[in-house]
C-alpha cells in the first residue's frame, strides 16, 4: 500500500501541472454520465417499470457502473498502458526494479476522467439510495459494503485481464480492451431485459453483472436473483486471480524490446 501510494502521488504531481487538461477531462466525463442519466429518465417517462425494476433502482445500477469505472480509471489507469509498455520496451525498465510488475503497472498512470465518473456516479448513488426501498439491517449494510468493494475490484480485474492479452496479440493499440470495456454499457441496465444467452455471457464469461446487477438485486431483495449477489466477492477473487495469472503468464513469454 505504501509503495502504491508513493507511485500514484508521482503520477498525480505530473498531471496536475496541466490544470486546464485536468478540468476538461473531469468535466467531460461528468457530462457524459449526465447525458446517460437523461436518456434513462426519458425512457421512464413512457414506461413506469422495466422487468420489475423502477427508475431509481435502474439509476442505482447505472451509478454503480459509473462509479466503479471511475475508480478503475483514476486509481488503476496503468492497466491501459500495458500495450504501450510491451511495444515500446518500457516494460523492461519496470522489470529491473525490485517492485512487483503488477503493482507498477496498476499505479503507472492516473485517469483524471475517472474523477468525473466517480463524482457523478457517487451523486447518483446517494440520490438513488434516498428513493429506493431497502430494509437496512447491520448485517445487510456490512454485506452491501463488501459487495460494493468487490464490484470495484471486479471492474479493475477485468481491465487487467483484457489488457494483459496484448502479450499475445502484441498490438500497439487497445482495440480489444476497449471492446471489452465498452461491453460494460450492457451492465448499466438489469440483465433480465436481455436474452438468456446474453445473461449467461455477462454472468460467467465477462462478469459485469457482478459489478452492478447482482449486488443491486441482493440489496433490493429481488427474489429470483438476490442470492446470487452474495457470490460477488467470489467473482472478484476469481477475476483478480485470473488477471494476475494471465499477466504473469504473458510476462514469462515477454522477450523485451530487443536492441
Amino acid at each position: 500500500m505504501y509503495l502504491y501510494t508513493r507511485l500514484m502521488s508521482q503520477q498525480l504531481k505530473a498531471i496536475l501541472e496541466y490544470q486546464a487538461d485536468f478540468l476538461l477531462l473531469v468535466i467531460a466525463a461528468g457530462l457524459t454520465q449526465v447525458m446517460g442519466l437523461i436518456f434513462i429518465w426519458v425512457i421512464y417517462q413512457k414506461i413506469p417499470q422495466i422487468h420489475g425494476w423502477d427508475f431509481w433502482e435502474v439509476i442505482f445500477i447505472y451509478a454503480i457502473i459509473n462509479f466503479t469505472t471511475g475508480v478503475s480509471q483514476f486509481f488503476f489507469e496503468g492497466t491501459w498502458r500495458i500495450g504501450f509498455l510491451v511495444n515500446s520496451g518500457e516494460l523492461d525498465r519496470m522489470l529491473l526494479r525490485p517492485i512487483s510488475p503488477v503493482l507498477q503497472v496498476l499505479s503507472g498512470a492516473v485517469g483524471m476522467n475517472g474523477l468525473g465518473n466517480m463524482v457523478v456516479g457517487g451523486i447518483m448513488l446517494v440520490n438513488a439510495l434516498r428513493y429506493v426501498h431497502i430494509e437496512w439491517t447491520w448485517d445487510k449494510a456490512l454485506i452491501g459494503f463488501v459487495l460494493f468493494i468487490s464490484a470495484m475490484v471486479t471492474r479493475t480485474a477485468i481491465n487487467l485481464i483484457s489488457n494483459s492479452l496484448v502479450f499475445w496479440t502484441q498490438a500497439p493499440n487497445n482495440s480489444l480492451p476497449m471492446m471489452v470495456s465498452s461491453l460494460a454499457e450492457f451492465a448499466k441496465f438489469p440483465i433480465t431485459i436481455y436474452s438468456f444467452g446474453v445473461q449467461l455471457f455477462f454472468s460467467l464469461i465477462l462478469p459485469y453483472a457482478f459489478v452492478s446487477f447482482f449486488p443491486a438485486a441482493y440489496l433490493f431483495d429481488k427474489q429470483s436473483w438476490g442470492w446470487i449477489g452474495l457470490l460477488t466477492p467470489l467473482a472478484a477473487i476469481y477475476c483478480v486471480v485470473l488477471g494476475i495469472a494471465i499477466f504473469r503468464k504473458g510476462l514469462s513469454q515477454y522477450e523485451g524490446a530487443g536492441s
